[in-house]
């Protein structure tokens, strides 16, 4: 299980380093479980260079099966601690596009394992949107970005994940053996852009802010043509780490590296309205959103 957790860990984080921060571990400690991993396993799970690790495609696929494990052990846990919830009910909950795929999947699976009684009902829409909801009572509870959460004198935010801006490159790219990137070197080339989720303006406002004008080559609403576009040599992408993989659909490869500067954070929460007393199905889906949360904070 410790070898499972450290994994996913240095996955998530890029870096041996950082996941250990994160454990609070020793790095060895770190780099040893995943060696044993690595020979228990006969594959590799990470490439080795002078900038840190990078995934492998083997790891890539093994990190989903980790994922899952690690959760399922998670389940089992909160079951027979008395926290299982039998007891019917509704919840009505809001998605912002950029979080449905990458989020409320995996809390929405857990949340009815542990509560499979209740009835689930979510709407994907944007932001503002799902802010008209929330206030007027039609949700209990959103799931959505919330670095521009609009109304925060009627809502109540609570943050899940913290996701970076990074910079996606395609294999052979210039960019990728660079030592420093900076913004201006991100404003020579074209730029796909994601128009989700107000990504699009935080992007356009940052490029704005730094003195660069970005060249945009295309414009999408897929994070997957994203990737593909990315992949082929079509541009590049400024976007969350949040949403990063390293293959292309069509199995090609994507490198991800960081950008000089200060930049923003994506910022992804639960929303509800303030002064509303929400009924037992929505605090349980709170608590287990912050139970996922305290999980990828060990």
């Amino acid at each position: 299980m410790r070898q499972l957790q450290y994994f996913v860990a240095v996955a998530e984080q890029g870096s041996v380093t950082r996941a250990a921060q994160n454990l609070s571990i020793s790095q060895s400690s770190v780099t040893e479980a995943l060696k044993e991993l690595e020979s228990d396993l006969g594959v590799e799970l990470f490439e080795r260079h002078p900038r840190g690790l990078s995934i492998t495609h083997n790891g890539h696929q093994f990190l989903r099966h980790a994922t899952k494990i690690l959760a399922t052990v998670s389940d089992a846990r909160t079951s027979f601690s008395g926290k299982r919830n039998e007891s019917g009910g509704t919840l009505n909950i809001g998605v912002t596009s950029l979080v449905a795929g990458y989020v409320l999947s995996d809390l929405l699976a857990r949340y009815r394992r542990a509560c499979p009684g209740v009835e689930v009902s979510a709407i994907e829409d944007n932001g503002g949107y799902l802010e008209h909801l929330l206030v007027g009572g039609e949700l209990d509870v959103a799931v959505m970005v919330i670095s521009n959460l609009r109304d925060r004198m009627a809502l109540q935010a609570e943050i899940l994940e913290t996701s970076p801006y990074r910079l996606w490159l395609p294999m052979g790219h210039p960019l990728v053996s660079a030592d420093i990137i900076s913004v201006a070197d991100i404003s020579r080339e074209p730029l796909i852009m994601l128009t989700i989720d107000e990504i699009e303006e935080n992007t356009g406002k940052l490029l704005t802010a730094l003195g660069a004008r970005p060249h945009v080559a295309f414009r999408t609403r897929s994070v997957e043509a994203v990737r593909s576009l990315v992949a082929t040599g079509a541009g590049v992408a400024l976007l969350p780490d949040l949403v990063y993989r390293p293959w292309s659909l069509e199995g090609d490869r994507i490198e991800s590296r960081d950008v000089s500067g200060s930049l923003p954070v994506v910022q992804v929460g639960m929303v509800w309205r303030k002064g509303s007393s929400l009924p037992q199905a929505a605090r349980d889906f709170v608590g287990v959103a912050e139970s996922m949360r305290t999980g990828r904070q060990r």
